[in-house]
């Protein structure tokens, strides 16, 4: 039986991630030739030249080897232009320590922003010097065929976990490769769930090693893959 899609387009996991096109830090886009055959993190910003987001987008930048080895790439959004953004990278660099290269879209009328509902609507009296509702802080963790696989929303006040988006991914990615889930606080070394459709008999041969805790319950040791 298929399930049916939410009739107000909002979007939910298993939803197509938008297409768009945009300028960015880096020069235009267009999302979908920018993902590719990759796995991309998406995550917005309130503005820019503000501190939490400044020691976000630092800290996502010195993990971004790690995304890559993992064949994800990351792209940021900001309510600003590219030549705020510009300015912006270079306090980032100067106070993190890091050298930021992959694009900052830019969304100054909060086109890309409505389209992925990354606006805060909790508090009426949150707005931008302009006047307009701030984006809060949403990452999107999207799949090579285009599938929104995870949506984490914070609000503008609360910076994010670089090593908790990182930790998804790779979760999900083992997830694919393999018929596991992964249990509370799972970290990459960790034993993984063998999954409910996953017969005992079958299990002595994708898992040799797996054992039962319950008839419900099987844990089994996997290692996360690189390079994907």
């Amino acid at each position: 039986m298929s399930i049916p899609k939410p009739a107000d387009g909002t979007l939910r996991l298993g939803s197509k991630a938008p297409n768009f096109s945009a300028d960015t830090s880096n020069g235009p886009i267009e999302f979908y030739d920018y993902v590719g055959d990759d796995w991309v993190v998406l995550f917005s910003h309130p503005d820019d030249f503000t501190p939490v987001c400044t020691t976000e987008l630092g800290a996502f930048a010195k993990l971004q080897p790690e995304f890559e080895k993992r064949g994800a790439k990351l792209i940021g959004l900001s309510a600003n232009s590219t030549e705020s953004h510009k300015a912006w990278i270079k306090d980032i660099d100067e106070i993190t320590g890091s050298k930021l290269t992959f694009p900052i879209i830019a969304d100054p009328n909060r086109e890309i922003a409505l389209k992925y509902d990354m606006i805060d609507y909790q508090d009426a009296t949150n707005l931008d010097d302009k006047g307009v509702q701030l984006t809060i802080r949403s990452v999107f963790i999207i799949d090579p065929k285009k599938t929104i696989r995870l949506i984490i929303s914070y609000p503008a006040s609360t910076g994010r976990n670089t090593a908790e988006v990182l930790r998804a991914l790779d979760s999900l990615q083992l997830g694919d490769k393999n018929r596991i889930t992964t249990p509370i606080n799972w970290v990459p070394g960790d034993d993984v769930i063998v999954h409910p459709s996953v017969s005992n008999e079958e299990a002595k041969t994708l898992f040799p090693k797996f054992r039962i805790i319950k008839p419900y319950l099987r844990l089994t040791p996997l290692t996360v893959p690189q390079n994907n």
